[in-house]
């Protein structure tokens, strides 16, 4: 019982803060039509979500260990819900980056809290199954964000739905606070500028830099365009209707869902057998670019939509390159290791984000279409281009191939 109490309240605070990062996918032809919004001003207002997110990791983290999770959960949602409400008020695209700005704050402690709550409360060798469960809740929330949420804000709007948001958001946050109950690490909190420094020996790891490359262009492809650009791909590139738009991306959150428990999965029971994590994720990192290889031919009908849900699936490797060098460091430093890894993710993905947008306003779009799809095909094959270099400088490191490839 007091299981489910620490599970169920953290994996709905994961899945609520994955419904706001891939909502806009489904609903962009709503806001572009209601704000005349050009694809520079979409992939902007996209992106700010992933910019806060990321400025916040480094705090995040000293605050998780000084006063729990629980307290920083239950806070930080509060500004998730306020930032709802404003977006579902705003009247210009400024109020809309301003709201979205403070949702990505507000969410920014949902998966790292849950981490860190399932370490005090869950044993160690349970915390890779619990964590694959709290990511699969995330996936249930981008279902949730496509087909179901198009169909909301074609009868509703798109307004209603952040405000109904802003409600669920407040009512987990009591959930939180009124169910999971308190517990506080038996390691004492460290000070900001403790934590700084030991996040330093971090980012001066060749280790770090030798791996870290691949699992943040993987990562920033996955959360850029998965959570965005699909859409209005879906619809200008393979001319899809948004309602069936919404339904591919439905079944590309599926996809994600059975790749972070099929991979985990997998790369578990390999390493049993002396495979290690790494080769696991590196050769799931080489489909997921061939897959995007061949979304830059721009197929249409079945042969788009097969590839998308590919997508989906193999873009979910990257989180494997988390575990991998979190078992390269020592146990102390894994926090910092994660949150590492997390303040370069995101900002990659708000650059990517927000790149995309500007690489296909530049340029001309088909009468009748706001997007250009040559814009589509360089913008995605620039990001494709960055995961081929970093996953050439993880293969030529021979620190990386030699001390984590025999590590199972």
């Amino acid at each position: 019982m007091t299981a489910l109490r620490v599970f169920l309240p953290f994996a709905a605070g994961y899945y609520l803060s994955y419904v706001f990062r891939t909502v806009n996918a489904a609903i962009a032809p709503n806001l572009v039509a209601d704000l005349t919004l050009d694809p520079a001003a979409l992939g902007l207002l996209g992106s700010a979500y992933f910019f806060s997110f990321a400025g916040f990791q480094i705090p995040l983290g000293v605050m998780l260990d000084r006063f729990g999770p629980r307290r920083i959960q239950a806070a930080m949602l509060v500004l998730a819900a306020a930032g709802s409400w404003a977006f579902s008020q705003a009247a210009s695209l400024e109020g809309l980056i301003l709201a979205r700005l403070l949702i990505g704050l507000g969410v920014s402690a949902c998966l790292m809290a849950s981490f860190k709550a399932f370490v005090l409360w869950f044993p160690k060798q349970r915390l890779p199954l619990i964590n694959g469960f709290a990511m699969a809740a995330g996936g249930l929330g981008a279902l949730s964000a496509t087909a179901p949420a198009e169909a909301l804000a074609a009868s509703l709007g798109w307004r209603s739905i952040f405000s109904s948001l802003a409600l669920l958001t407040l009512a987990i946050t009591l959930v939180i606070l009124l169910v999971v109950p308190d517990r506080k690490s038996d390691h004492a909190p460290e000070s900001l500028s403790k934590a700084l420094r030991a996040l330093g020996t971090v980012f001066t790891s060749r280790m770090f830099w030798s791996i870290t490359p691949l699992a943040v262009t993987s990562q920033a492809a996955m959360m850029s365009l998965q959570t965005l650009w699909a859409g209005p791909w879906l619809t200008s590139v393979a001319g899809l209707t948004p309602q069936d738009a919404a339904g591919v991306l439905f079944w590309v959150a599926v996809a994600m869902v059975g790749g972070f428990l099929g991979l985990g999965t997998l790369a578990e029971r390999l390493s049993r057998k002396g495979i290690p994590p790494l080769a696991v994720g590196m050769t799931g990192a080489v489909i997921f670019m061939v897959v995007q290889a061949g979304l830059l031919f721009q197929p249409s009908g079945l042969g788009g939509i097969i590839l998308w849900v590919l997508f989906g699936f193999f873009g979910t490797t990257g989180i494997l390159f988390y575990a991998v060098l979190s078992q390269a460091f020592p146990i102390h430093l894994a926090g910092r290791v994660n949150a590492g890894i997390n303040v370069l993710v995101f900002s990659s993905a708000f650059a990517a984000q927000a790149g995309v947008g500007f690489v296909i306003k530049a340029f001309p779009a088909p009468e009748g279409s706001p997007y250009a799809p040559m814009g589509f095909a360089v913008g995605m094959g620039l990001i494709l281009a960055l995961q081929v270099l970093a996953l050439a400088w993880a293969a030529l490191s021979r620190q990386s191939l030699g001390v984590a490839l025999r590590r199972p």
